[in-house]
């Protein structure tokens, strides 16, 4: 596991591997993180653009004391960074983002969030869940204090690997506590990272699986990578954005920004969609709410939900082609109907 934690902290720019602490995926180390900083009382800025790995541990606490205020996002779904000023408070304790939205793919300006964070004494707290492996994060450089991650997405390890970043001298109470394999006979957990955050036995092959595919990253270049995954993106994009009866949704020229295109077609049901792009075209696409029902209901999509291409570094453009050349045709189809 040392090696995981050695490549992981290598990948984040971490100043020492005991910052990363192991979990089962971007959602428990969200829950570790927010549950064991946020108290009644406290009040916590975060987005419309969130998951609900972010959202509902958020609400659980909200309904225990803790205050949440959320920032919207304009007509191309970008997040409005001038309301955080206007939602701090006194008690005002953390920050919470996504580096980018899993449903739009359009990115958070992590520096920029990180010199308000700074400015305005708050932990800065990052769900990288869509953007570990998929862009280049330097936890030093920007001052981040917890980052949250899931192994099986870009950094392409199995399921049920994850974990967190954690700012050396920023204390996480445990969410769970238990076996340590160490200070056996103490009763309280160890406060150490990352034993702290570590209690019980890890998926170790899981583990050695998420090393393997950190590893590679690193050999590869995440930034060649994310180039390419973005590259293919765009030209999914341009073939498929003046379609008739098509709309793309979120901003495709920001950067940084996830390698996503969510659309619809006309007024059909993105179910629909994606089962005629499954059984027609072989094409496998992602429908539906996303689990981040803010930004569905921010887009005006609530009912109708997305359809939402991701794509991998792994692609051809000759996928991408057909891809496109496969919409543009179920456009047609359904404007016919």
């Amino acid at each position: 596991m040392l090696d995981t934690r050695l490549a992981l902290a290598e990948l984040f720019h971490a100043p020492d591997p005991s910052c990363i602490a192991f979990a089962a995926n971007a959602t428990m180390a969200l829950n570790t993180v927010l549950n064991g900083v946020l108290h009644p009382g406290d009040h916590v800025i975060t987005t419309v653009c969130e998951h609900n790995s972010v959202l509902r541990p958020l609400y659980r606490l909200r309904a225990q004391g803790v205050e949440v205020s959320f920032t919207g996002v304009d007509a191309a779904a970008q997040l409005c960074y001038d309301q955080w000023k206007t939602l701090l408070r006194p008690t005002t304790l953390a920050l919470v983002v996504t580096g980018a939205s899993n449903v739009t793919g359009n990115g958070i300006d992590l520096a920029r969030a990180a010199d308000f964070a700074h400015r305005h004494g708050l932990l800065l707290i990052v769900d990288a869940a869509q953007t570990a492996g998929a862009q280049p994060i330097d936890v030093q450089q920007l001052g981040i204090d917890a980052l949250c991650f899931t192994g099986h997405k870009a950094l392409l390890g199995p399921q049920g690997t994850g974990g967190a970043y954690v700012r050396p001298g920023l204390q996480i109470a445990p969410l769970l506590v238990g076996g340590s394999g160490v200070h056996s006979f103490d009763e309280m957990h160890p406060l150490q990272m990352p034993t702290a955050l570590e209690a019980g036995t890890l998926n170790v092959h899981g583990l050695a699986g998420l090393c393997a595919g950190v590893r590679w990253l690193l050999e590869q270049g995440v930034e060649n990578l994310a180039a390419r995954e973005n590259a293919l993106a765009r030209l999914f994009y341009e073939q498929v954005r003046t379609a008739p009866g098509v709309t793309v949704y979120g901003d495709m020229t920001m950067q940084p920004r996830a390698p996503i295109v969510a659309l619809n077609i006309a007024q059909e049901d993105s179910a629909r969609v994606a089962d005629i792009l499954w059984e027609d075209y072989g094409i496998c696409v992602r429908a539906g709410a996303h689990c981040a029902p803010l930004m569905h209901k921010a887009l005006g999509t609530a009912e109708q939900g997305v359809v939402r291409f991701s794509f991998s570094h792994f692609n051809t453009e000759q996928e991408v082609q057909q891809a496109a050349q496969a919409v543009c045709a179920l456009a047609r189809e359904i404007l016919c109907e």
